[in-house]
């Protein structure tokens, strides 16, 4: 047998990573502090809980999660496969039964000869052995210590606000305009996108922002004094007074709308989130409103009008490393050779993306282990995007991001056609990832898979 391997953590990120270790030979322990200690937010002991949403997102053929299913198919994802064990009708969508689908991979990875499950708390890091953290957005205060002290406090963050983020293409430029305060920067082009607001168009917008919905936060969250420190929600700030936001994020001091030659009352600006300039995030606009009015309120914003929001802005307690600053697209740690992060923690959102980052956590310490070569998903797949998004952007301005059609390497042909560049998208990722598979020896497409069956 080969060399055994810790993993901290039975979500998600954590059962993917153990499956994959174990089927290539490892001795896995698994650290599952549930439930000896809970969350706060999860109601079981068993593994792999969906504590959000019941569904993985769309399976449609040329959508982001659906690219990305296709992808953890094609590598032997097991958590893909109790998935589709466990799929309810949702039409275009893997919505699963919630219960079904952890009890069976509980059940399966409980069962494995190579994996000893562990239901005990971890509070160090075990520096000196081969292993993944995979403790998700609710790492325990004890760990996440620990983890600050190995980062830095500087590279742990313990909130999370999201600013939406819009791809570039579906901006109206004739409403909005490039340019910076005082012309700072690049002044020929401009850094910023700048949406301008008239009086009129500011106040409509904010009397919106009061009356809209918020998500309710959680008990853990609410009772936390320090939870919006810093960091205030757009809706609260409108609420402190009508001039609030024109003032703050929204001011236009050093700035003059090209198209009126006169400042705005109020302008929103947006900053570029992605190295091809083909995705901005609205800036300074963290906020709890509930994502469909979010998106009804949003387009009230001269320029965004009909906008393609890739991410809509959120705020809830999380624990993720900067990733930029720390991981490789491999999902190693720099400065450890033997120490890998996967799931959430590594700013990567979404069920799926949680899966996906486990299994290539596995895959590249197992092939370390094994003295090969790490395995780097291309980058015009959906995997190596999402990977390569979270360990490349600006460590700066880092946040978490899910898999989108934003982050893909732009095609070599430009199409207009909406569909029909989805598609060409698909098909490309689809292509790179068979072509990369061909040069591994350990991993098999979902049609080579026997089906799993649990050893007495």
């Amino acid at each position: 047998m080969s060399q055994a391997v810790t993993i901290i953590g039975g979500g998600l990120a954590g059962s993917e990573a153990a499956w994959q270790l174990a089927e290539r030979d490892h001795h896995v322990r698994l650290y599952e502090m549930r439930p000896v200690k809970s969350t706060g937010a999860h109601v079981s002991d068993r593994l792999a809980e969906l504590v959000c949403s019941n569904s993985l997102g769309s399976k449609l053929p040329d959508r982001a999660t659906g690219i990305l299913q296709r992808e953890m198919r094609l590598l032997g994802s097991l958590l893909l496969r109790c998935a589709q064990e466990a799929a309810l009708p949702a039409g275009g969508a893997l919505a699963v039964d919630r219960d079904h689908f952890a009890e069976r991979v509980t059940s399966l990875i409980c069962h494995h000869k190579n994996i000893e499950v562990m239901r005990e708390e971890v509070k160090t890091l075990p520096l000196h052995e081969p292993t993944i953290v995979a403790t998700g957005p609710l790492t325990s205060p004890a760990l996440a210590q620990e983890i600050g002290k190995l980062t830095g406090e500087d590279y742990l963050y313990f909130y999370d606000a999201i600013s939406p983020i819009v791809r570039a293409e579906s901006i109206d430029m004739s409403r909005a305009f490039r340019a910076n305060r005082y012309e700072r920067g690049e002044a020929e082009a401009g850094d910023y996108i700048n949406c301008p607001m008239n009086r009129q168009e500011y106040e409509r917008f904010v009397i919106a922002l009061q009356n809209a919905e918020t998500i309710e936060l959680r008990d853990f969250e609410r009772e936390d004094p320090n939870f919006f420190e810093g960091c205030v929600p757009i809706e609260q700030l409108a609420k402190r007074g009508e001039d609030t936001l024109a003032y703050g994020p929204m001011r236009p001091v050093g700035l003059t709308n090209p198209h009126t030659g006169r400042r705005p009352h109020a302008v929103v600006q947006l900053r570029q989130d992605d190295l091809a300039g083909s995705l901005y995030n609205i800036v300074g606009f963290q906020t709890n409103i509930r994502w469909k009015r979010q998106r009804e309120i949003l387009r009230l914003i001269p320029g965004l009008e009909d906008a393609e929001f890739l991410r809509m802005g959120q705020m809830h307690r999380n624990t993720f490393l900067n990733a930029p600053a720390l991981l490789y697209p491999t999902m190693q740690f720099r400065s450890r050779a033997t120490l890998y992060f996967a799931g959430q923690i590594t700013g990567v959102e979404g069920y799926v993306g949680n899966i996906a980052t486990g299994f290539l956590a596995a895959l590249n310490l197992s092939r370390q282990l094994r003295a090969l070569p790490a395995w780097v998903p291309p980058q015009d797949t959906m995997l190596g995007a999402l990977c390569h998004y979270v360990t490349h952007t600006d460590p700066r301005r880092f946040q978490p991001m899910k898999a989108n059609l934003g982050i893909l390497p732009p095609l070599a042909v430009k199409i207009r056609n909406k569909a029909e560049r989805k598609r060409a998208y698909a098909e490309r990722a689809a292509e790179s990832m068979k072509t990369s598979l061909a040069s591994l020896d350990d991993c098999l497409i979902e049609a080579d898979r026997a089906p799993i069956r649990i050893e007495a």
